[in-house]
C-alpha cells in the first residue's frame, strides 16, 4: 500500500528501514517541546516490525516519504480506547528543516481519506497540546474541530499539561471542501 500526495507519499515500514526508523525514535532532540520522549527498546520494536504489529485493523504506522525518497517521518493511528469508534492519529516529523513545509497537513489528509475510505469507523481525533501551534493549523486545515480540553491529561517533561481534543466526523470529512 502507498498513498501518494503531492509533496510526499505514506508507506508501511519495510525491514530495511528498521535501523533508520529506529535511529529517529532514539534521537529526542526531534521531538520538540510537544511530542513523547519515551524511547522504546529496539528489540521491541523489531518484535513489533516481525509480528506485523506496525500494521494491523486496528493500527498501523506509516513512513512518510519526501520526493526524493527520503524518511522524514511518521504517521500512525491507533485505538485511544476500545469503546470509542474511531482511531487517534500522531505524526511526526523528523528533521525540523522539513516542518513547514506543507508536509504534515498533506500526510493527515492522506491519512484521513484513507481511513474514512476504508475503515468503519466515525471519528477521527489529534490530542494536541494548546501551545502546539503548527499542529492545531493542522488540524484545522483538514477540517478538525477543537472539541474542548483535557485538564492535566498529558505528564511530559517532568510536570502535567492540558491537552485539546480536536475530532473530525465521518459526515463532515465527506461534506468539507477538504480533497
Amino acid at each position: 500500500m502507498m498513498l501518494r500526495g503531492e509533496l510526499i507519499q505514506l508507506r508501511p515500514i519495510r525491514e530495511a528501514d528498521l535501523d533508520t526508523y529506529f535511529a529517529y525514535l532514539t534521537d529526542i532532540s526531534n521531538r520538540g517541546d510537544y511530542f513523547p520522549i519515551n524511547i522504546p527498546p529496539e528489540s521491541r520494536v523489531r518484535k513489533q516490525f516481525q509480528d506485523g504489529a506496525f500494521w494491523s485493523n486496528d493500527q498501523g504506522l506509516l513512513l512518510i516519504v519526501n520526493q526524493a525518497a527520503a524518511i522524514i517521518g511518521h504517521i500512525e493511528f491507533f485505538k485511544p480506547v476500545a469503546y470509542l469508534d474511531g482511531y487517534e492519529l500522531s505524526y511526526l516529523i523528523y528533521d525540523t528543516a522539513e516542518r513547514g513545509k506543507g508536509v504534515t497537513t498533506e500526510a493527515v489528509r492522506l491519512l484521513t481519506k484513507y481511513l474514512f475510505d476504508t475503515k468503519k469507523v466515525n471519528r477521527l481525533q489529534l490530542i494536541i497540546h494548546p501551545d502546539n501551534l503548527a499542529s492545531r493549523r493542522v488540524a484545522e486545515k483538514n477540517g478538525f474541530i477543537c472539541e474542548g480540553l483535557m485538564r492535566g491529561a498529558w505528564y511530559h517533561r517532568g510536570r502535567y499539561h492540558d491537552v485539546a481534543v480536536y475530532a473530525l466526523l465521518r459526515d463532515e470529512h465527506r461534506n468539507s471542501q477538504v480533497p
